[in-house]
């Protein structure tokens, strides 16, 4: 993962986003020798957050099944078909 420094950021946006979109590498970007962001392109980001939703719902899954929160088939088609009305 490249590194570049916010003043960076801020003279060489343009090329930096180009960079960015060309070669789908996020960009650390610091300020006074700290991390500060990470500079990504869209796409991997939209795809990062789909992976976290759905992450998500098997977390929550996995929990409801912890806690014994789980219905039968039938159970869950009854509540379907109220659902559904």
């Amino acid at each position: 993962m490249r590194t570049e420094l916010v003043t960076t950021l801020k003279r060489q946006a343009t090329e930096l986003l180009a960079e960015l979109e060309r070669d789908r590498e996020p960009i650390l970007i610091t300020q006074h020798g700290l991390p500060s962001a990470y500079l990504i392109d869209v796409e991997s980001f939209d795809a990062m957050q789909q992976r976290m939703r759905l992450l998500e719902g098997i977390a929550r899954g996995e929990r409801a099944l912890e806690e014994q929160r789980t219905l039968t088939q039938d159970q869950a088609r009854t509540r379907l078909k109220r659902w559904l009305k």
